[in-house]
């Protein structure tokens, strides 16, 4: 078929069509973009289209060079916007790049203009254009504008090994955070970065806990497990407490504690983990002791079980079974004194801290559902009786005499809903506090409430008042508490050793203290932020910031939206345009705001791991955008679906303003911000400096096809250090347990998991054959969309090393 037939050529005419198409869309995208005050890139490039299709039409040769000067033209715009950051660069020329070659093949070229024509200089512009495009693309490939590269010295690496301050058995996980100072390290040495990559799996176990057909909850299976003797203890979403052979996986025993699986209002089934107490370490000096041959009394070493539906059961370690001398036949009900309401909306998903005779346990009240809610009281019970010693009520702080029965806590104050940390020696326990419900409506705050809210306090043990507080948000509209347990490490300085406190936050400050009086060792200061709301709330003039962070340096530009093609990623620009940003602190509004980082935090509940030897702090940051729109609550149809859990339309009963919570996502459910989204990183504690910085996770279980992009994914889950120079986490949206160098953390190692691993990983040396597990919880999340599951797995390296 020829020019000189007159009929134009089928694959020529559906060419100008998806061009006509393409450039109608883009223009009229890119037109109400630049109305918005955005880049004009969009609408002079839909424009190009539209007239490269009126030329195809027409069969005229100009329509190559055209498409080419424009190809050329998004090359160039492409650089100036984001240089030659692949994943940037990639959503912003691909299709030019496809169509392009589509008219550069000579299946089409020949048939645009005189019949056989194709070495000309429409195609040589087009050509130019399609070669620079893959040596763009190419040379973006070598390069990365998001990590630092550095390392630790062999010196300090090697101080991790000689044991130095953290002298504890490779053999016990006997606490949430592996130890009282909660800093998620492991003397175990026989896993290195030479060996780590052999490891394979050692055996695995189903819990059996499952979501039910029409279950209306989400399950979040968060548990870390702990080890004690030759016995793991783990808890699943439904509070259901089993032990197992530390070497083998098999099920010793299993307590079902039978909660009320109905009530109403649960936000998650969740059990982060058990909390262990050893009584007979504390009668080591009295006469039993010197009985060696004597049976152990019943319950002496007991864990704590805290359960969806508002308790908390002490159990025998050996069989699972309640501890009769402890509350009510081996139960406490966290209920009392929390007045109506309590069942479904106080949760306590995180295990309790336990120290030689108390064990204290907090509670998270649900997000955003009322503005009448149980208090958020922290309690201490007698370790042994379960008696009720002090109660921390953030609404009537100094009266920590034990609550009188028939009395009520203050209603909605704040709530501690992650772990705390207790230092025995100093006699303090330090509470990472949450906020008042709801978190964006703060009208009904009152003094204390203020004073409390994403406050880390700390308390006198013996008797529950308040020695210390660090606030780090000031009036906190953005659900900013403090989700992370605190961290305690002795931390080397000009005159030795200062004992520290680090806490980690959603913002991604590291608040390093002085655990003894609250001073900060590493500076903070107040920043100026964004003013002012359009329903009726107040705004903090300015709000603490640390030198030590992982705060997003930038705020988010135009120029930083992404998508996977040219459209979503104007699309996601206009969103931008539309949505209030002023950078961080940005208030909510009616019209909806951007809130970076955004409601996940880029620090959450996984906190951080320090080796106190080597002086070093691992952790996984995580940079999310969240939407958050204020909506009247009169303009709310009855039957619009509102959300349960930790996105949609939240209820705020009681306030005149609901909340709308979303992910910053594009129309294919991307991201709307460019990745990477996820990292893992160390720090230097002796200077305070960011030592490495890498991106971490792949798109493998989260994109089509099952494609492992190392994008940099968002993880809930939490790392662990261990004295072989060895760090393990999982929790990224593809499903690994992965192994990093901490001297430059190099990825040694990753092991598949057959769920999501939201959770925190453990390790130990088995004392009866020596080798060294990693063991992790794949169950998934159901707030962070990966597979549900009930997979417990331990790794091993195989005998020969």
């Amino acid at each position: 078929m020829t020019m000189e037939d007159g009929r134009r050529p089928l694959r020529i005419t559906l060419t100008a069509l998806a061009m006509l198409l393409l450039g109608l869309v883009i223009a009229g995208g890119g037109g109400y973009l630049a109305a918005l005050g955005g880049s004009w890139y969009y609408l002079v490039a839909g424009i190009g289209l539209l007239i490269v299709a009126g030329l195809l039409f027409a069969q005229r040769r100009i329509a190559i060079g055209l498409y080419g000067l424009l190809l050329l033209g998004t090359l160039a715009w492409t650089l100036y916007e984001v240089r030659f950051d692949w994943w940037q660069m990639a959503p912003r020329i691909d299709l030019w790049c496809i169509l392009g070659l589509w008219l550069f093949l000579p299946f089409v070229n020949r048939h645009v203009g005189r019949n056989g024509l194709w070495r000309d200089g429409a195609t040589g512009v087009l050509g130019l254009g399609l070669l620079a495009g893959a040596a763009m693309a190419g040379y973006s490939l070598t390069q990365d504008y998001h990590s630092i590269d550095g390392e630790f010295s062999d010196a300090q690496m090697q101080g991790g090994a000689a044991g130095g301050l953290a002298q504890r058995s490779p053999s016990e996980w006997p606490a949430y955070g592996g130890s009282k100072q909660s800093d998620r390290y492991s003397s175990a040495d026989l896993i290195t970065p030479e060996n780590a990559g052999k490891l394979e799996k050692a055996w695995e176990f189903h819990t059996g806990d499952l979501p039910g057909e029409g279950d209306p909850h989400e399950l979040t299976n968060q548990v870390t497990p702990l080890k004690v003797g030759n016995t793991l203890f783990i808890c699943t979403p439904h509070s259901v407490a089993i032990a197992l052979d530390a070497d083998t996986g098999e099920e010793r025993w299993r307590f079902d504690p039978s909660i009320n699986r109905d009530a109403e209002y649960y936000q998650h089934m969740t059990c982060r983990g058990l909390a262990y107490h050893d009584g007979t370490a504390a009668a080591a000096t009295a006469d039993v002791a010197e009985q060696p041959n004597q049976p152990a009394a019943r319950c002496e070493k007991r864990l704590f079980l805290p359960t969806n539906d508002g308790t908390l059961m002490a159990l025998d370690v050996e069989d699972g079974q309640p501890c009769e001398d402890f509350g009510d036949a081996g139960t406490v009900d966290l209920k009392a004194g929390l007045g109506e309401g309590a069942l479904g909306v106080f949760l306590p998903t995180s295990p309790p801290v336990v120290t030689s005779k108390l064990v204290i346990q907090g509670g998270s009240i649900t997000d955003n559902g009322s503005v009448d809610s149980p208090g958020g009281v922290i309690r201490a019970y007698d370790v042994k009786t379960g008696e009720l010693v002090w109660n921390f009520d953030p609404g009537n702080p100094d009266a920590t005499e034990p609550l009188a029965p028939g009395d009520t806590y203050v209603r909605s104050t704040p709530n501690v809903w992650t772990i705390p940390t207790a230092d025995e020696a100093l006699g303090l326990v330090y509470l990472p506090m949450g906020n008042q419900t709801p978190d964006q409506w703060s009208i009904p705050r009152n003094e204390l409430a203020e004073r409390f809210t994403a406050t880390l306090v700390a308390l006198d043990l013996a008797t529950g008042k308040v020695r210390w507080e660090f606030k780090t948000v000031h009036h906190d509209l953005w659900d900013r508490d403090l989700p992370s347990q605190p961290t305690l490490v002795d931390i080397d300085g000009a005159q030795g050793k200062v004992p520290a406190i680090i806490q980690a936050t959603k913002r991604g400050d590291l608040y390093v203290l002085d655990r003894r009086t609250g001073e900060p060792i590493v500076p903070v200061n107040e920043m100026p932020v964004p003013q002012g709301t359009d329903y009726g709330d107040t705004t903090a003039a300015t709000q603490p910031a640390s030198d030590l962070t992982y705060a997003p340096q930038e705020p988010l530009r135009e120029r930083d939206m992404w998508g996977g093609t040219p459209i979503d990623q104007m699309l996601c620009r206009i969103q931008f345009r539309k949505l209030r940003y002023e950078g961080d602190f940005t208030p909510p509004s009616q019209g909806g705001s951007l809130i970076y980082p955004g409601n996940v935090g880029v620090f959450n509940w996984p906190s951080v791991a320090v080796d106190p030897n080597r002086q070093l702090l691992f952790g996984a940051p995580n940079y999310l955008a969240f939407i958050s729109q204020m909506v009247k609550r009169t303009e709310v149809e009855s039957e619009e679906r509102r959300g349960g859990g930790e996105t949609g339309l939240q209820p705020n009963l009681g306030a005149p303003y609901m909340v709308r919570l979303e992910p910053f996502l594009s129309v294919l459910g991307l991201p709307c911000q460019s990745p990477p989204w996820g990292y893992v990183t160390a720090v230097d504690l002796r200077t305070m400096k960011k030592v490495w910085m890498h991106k971490n996770g792949t798109s493998r279980d989260s994109a089509p096809l099952g494609l492992p992009f190392p994008v940099g994914t968002p993880a809930l889950g939490g790392p662990i250090v261990t004295a072989g120079g060895v760090a393990f986490m999982s929790g990224t949206l593809d499903y690994y347990l992965r192994a990093y160098d901490l001297k430059t953390g190099k990825e040694l190692w990753k092991g598949r998991l057959p769920a999501g691993g939201q959770a925190t990983p453990m390790t130990y040396v088995s004392e009866k054959t020596g080798r060294q597990y990693v063991v992790q919880m794949a169950g998934g999340h159901g707030s962070f969309g990966t597979k549900i599951g009930d997979s417990v797995t331990a790794w091993t390296l195989p005998e020969d090393k």
